[in-house]
C-alpha cells in the first residue's frame, strides 16, 4: 500500500446560493494510499458528503488541486470525468438504486454493458469470488422487492466492484439497515479490502461504522481536523 490514489492539496468548494456563498471545503489535504480502508466522519453539514462528490468525479473543486489514480480532477472536461467514474470508481449509496424491473443478475450485469464488458458474470473469474463472499449468488435472478434491505445493498455493492473499479465510494452504506445487516454489510466492505486489496473510501457520521476502516479522517466546517494512523 507504498503508492498513493488519491491526493488532495487545498481542496476548496464554494457553493453560490442566493448572494451567499457556502464554502463546503476550506482547503483539504488528504492522501489515501492504494489498497487502504479509509473512513471519513463527520456531522450532516462537516463537508464530508461535498468530499465525496469531489473525489468522485460528480463534482469539480472550486480550487486547489486533486488527483485520482494519477489523474488531475482540475484539468478534466465533464465528459473526462464521466469517463474516469465509468472505468475507475464504484459507488455505493445509502439508498440501494437498484432498478426495479429487473433481477440482481441484470442490476449488475447493467454496469458491465455501460463500460462495453461482457454480461456473462458467470464468465468472471473474480466476480464469482466477489459474489461468494457477498453471500448473493444463490439470489441473483430475484428482483429487488424480493430481496431484504442487506442483500439488496449487497447487490448494489456488486454492482459497484463488477468492472474491478481502482476505488470504492461508499456514502453512508448502512444508514438504512439495522444492527445486524449494518454490521455484516461492513465486514464484507472489510473483507473485500483485505483479500481483494479493494480501495474503500467510507462516508459516515457513525463511529462505529467508522471502526471498520484502517483509518479515520474527521471533519468539521470544511476541514479535516484529523486523520488517524493506519492500523
Amino acid at each position: 500500500m507504498s503508492d498513493t490514489i488519491i491526493s488532495a492539496r487545498e481542496l476548496r468548494k464554494t457553493y453560490h446560493v442566493g448572494d451567499v456563498d457556502v464554502h463546503a471545503l476550506r482547503g483539504v489535504d488528504l492522501d489515501v494510499r492504494r489498497g487502504e480502508f479509509l473512513a471519513i466522519v463527520g456531522h450532516s453539514g462537516s463537508g464530508k458528503s461535498t468530499l465525496f462528490n469531489v473525489i468522485g468525479g460528480l463534482t469539480p473543486p472550486t480550487a486547489g488541486h486533486i488527483t485520482i489514480d494519477g489523474k488531475d480532477l482540475r484539468q478534466m472536461s465533464e465528459s473526462d470525468r464521466t469517463d474516469l467514474r465509468k472505468q475507475s470508481i464504484g459507488f455505493v449509496f445509502q439508498k440501494y438504486n437498484l432498478l426495479p424491473t429487473l433481477t440482481a443478475h441484470d442490476n449488475i450485469a447493467l454496469a458491465r454493458s455501460m463500460v462495453g464488458k461482457s454480461l456473462h458474470l458467470d464468465q468472471d473469474q473474480q466476480f464469482q469470488e466477489v459474489l461468494t463472499l457477498l453471500g448473493i449468488a444463490h439470489r441473483l435472478h430475484h428482483k429487488p422487492r424480493a430481496l431484504s434491505g442487506g442483500e439488496q445493498q449487497r447487490v448494489a455493492i456488486a454492482r459497484a466492484v463488477v468492472n474491478q473499479p481502482a476505488i470504492l465510494l461508499a456514502d453512508e452504506p448502512t444508514g438504512n439497515l439495522d444492527t445486524e445487516n449494518s454490521e455484516r454489510v461492513l465486514t464484507l466492505l472489510r473483507d473485500l479490502n483485505e483479500r481483494l486489496g479493494q480501495t474503500i473510501i467510507m462516508i459516515t457520521h457513525n463511529p462505529e461504522a467508522a471502526a471498520f476502516g484502517h483509518r479515520t479522517a474527521r471533519m468539521k466546517d470544511g476541514s479535516i481536523l484529523s486523520a488517524a494512523t493506519p492500523h
